[in-house]
């Protein structure tokens, strides 16, 4: 027998759901794929704009003044007997306003993203989870502005502010839910997309951005909680200003929760959709 019939061959194994039962193993075999798509989103907002990287200073610093104004000046509520007012509302613009830019970016982009989807087969979640990454370098921008404001008014941070981080994964876990469900429903029902900036409309009003959630009455305040970004926030603040912003752990907790629930059916939602992608596009 020649050395030519003893060469291996390769065999095509077709076996059924094995595609939904490797999928997290698919994954991480595309992870290089993910890197690919958070650099072209990160190229895009970037390169070539006149304020694409200052807007990502401008946005929160402007936000933070006019919500300093409306709820400092003329609504007079207080942030406490130390800590400034600016400054407590800047500590619930960050985590609002890197919730807000995953759940808008992600929402939209598995539509934008449709050619590569219907032409080729990787785990689509990929494509909503690398915008998380333009969101952080905006986050991280916007931590210069609050190393600026503590500078401005001599305030240096507790212990608290190295527990940070863990708040920032709670950000992002808050948004990755409703993200991914956005998403998949944007598919299925393209209108939907015209919901998506009036819900964080009226999110950024319904949570405790301007205001701390301490002034909710008690009797609500734990209901209050059911909205996830309140936990998320009050943590943030306790981080950054200390014991003049603790943490409501009852409502802390339930946040964990709805943010757990939250998760579970953004994923579940986006699995199921997902299989019609390439029919519904």
């Amino acid at each position: 027998m020649s050395s030519s019939d003893q060469t291996p061959t390769a065999r095509l194994v077709l076996e059924a759901g094995r595609a939904d039962r490797q999928y997290w193993h698919d994954i991480w075999r595309y992870r290089e794929l993910f890197f690919i798509l958070a650099w072209r989103d990160v190229a895009v907002r970037y390169k070539q704009t006149v304020v694409g990287f200052a807007w990502a200073f401008v946005r929160p610093f402007m936000t933070m003044v006019v919500f300093t104004v409306v709820f400092g000046h003329i609504a007079r509520l207080s942030s406490g007997d130390v800590t400034p007012y600016a400054l407590m509302v800047y500590g619930g613009l960050l985590p609002w306003t890197l919730f807000s830019s995953v759940f808008g970016d992600a929402s939209a982009s598995v539509m934008s993203n449709a050619n590569l989807i219907s032409k080729v087969y990787f785990p689509r979640m990929i494509v909503p989870m690398s915008t998380v990454v333009v969101a952080l370098i905006d986050f991280g921008v916007s931590l210069i502005i609050l190393v600026g404001l503590m500078v401005w008014y001599r305030f240096l941070p507790g212990w608290q502010i190295l527990l940070l981080p863990v708040f920032v994964v709670l950000a992002l876990l808050a948004s990755i839910g409703p993200a991914l469900w956005a998403a998949a429903i944007v598919v299925k029902y393209r209108d939907f997309r015209f919901v998506v900036p009036f819900m964080l409309q009226f999110g950024l009003y319904a949570s405790p951005v301007g205001f701390s959630s301490a002034i909710v009455p008690s009797e609500w305040r734990l209901l209050y909680n059911l909205n996830p970004m309140v936990g998320i926030i009050d943590g943030f603040r306790w981080c950054i200003v200390g014991g003049d912003s603790p943490i409501y752990l009852p409502g802390f907790a339930l946040s964990l929760f709805v943010i757990a629930v939250m998760l579970w059916i953004g994923v579940g939602s986006f699995r199921r959709i997902e299989r019609a992608f390439a029919d519904l596009m």
